[in-house]
């Protein structure tokens, strides 16, 4: 066997071991999907995606607590919400542009607390009964509002902004319900969000 020989021997060689590690690497992928274990990624997503319908229920509320407490229009607790990031010039913020930001944030800020909702309920509860479900999700609405409310907004906002519209101009029963409907939400929709994994469909029949 001369020098050429041996080189295109080589070159086929190495072809032959890099075609042998993709092989490898596709079984290794393979055999870690679908994953063992909770699949924590796959429920943040969910909990994410969820999150805006406990927010437009809960939104709605809010709506209706506009109404119920008498205030001068049905987004005034939007109104009320938007003084956290523009201070006390957002109680006077009449445009419905600003009004449709502030909407948004709201939905937003759902989005995101429907994360430990969806965790709870796919991680810890998902073979319980809807009572069990339920108190747990009342649970922790409940904790949610009493720690934003008077944990963080109670003492931060008139650090940054020099007054405490929320929680003194958000009665504390319009607070409280719009986030157990926002948690009564996010147990309805749970089902929603289960993760099914995939199956080949050799393993289906």
């Amino acid at each position: 066997m001369d020098r050429a020989e041996k080189l295109h021997r080589l070159e086929e060689l190495r072809a032959e071991a890099q075609r042998l590690e993709s092989e490898l690497t596709a079984e290794s992928s393979a055999a870690n999907w679908p994953p063992r274990s909770y699949y924590t990624v796959y429920h943040v997503l969910a909990g994410f995606v969820l999150g805006i319908f406990g927010a437009c229920t809960s939104l709605l509320f809010n709506v209706i607590g506009s109404v119920l407490t008498h205030q001068d229009h049905p987004l005034r607790l939007i109104q009320v919400y938007l003084t956290f990031p523009l201070g006390a010039e957002a109680l006077q913020i009449t445009d419905g542009i600003t009004l449709t930001i502030g909407c948004c944030l709201y939905l937003g800020t759902g989005m995101l607390l429907g994360i430990p909702f969806q965790l709870l309920l796919s991680r810890y509860l998902p073979r319980a009964n809807f009572v069990t479900r339920l108190a747990a999700t009342s649970v922790l609405a409940l904790a949610i509002w009493v720690i934003n409310f008077y944990g963080i907004l109670a003492w931060l906002q008139p650090l940054l902004f020099g007054g405490n519209w929320i929680v003194s101009q958000v009665p504390w029963w319009v607070g409280a319900m719009t986030h157990l409907v926002f948690g009564w939400t996010m147990l309805l929709v749970q089902p929603l969000g289960v993760y099914v994994p995939f199956q080949e469909r050799g393993e289906a029949a």
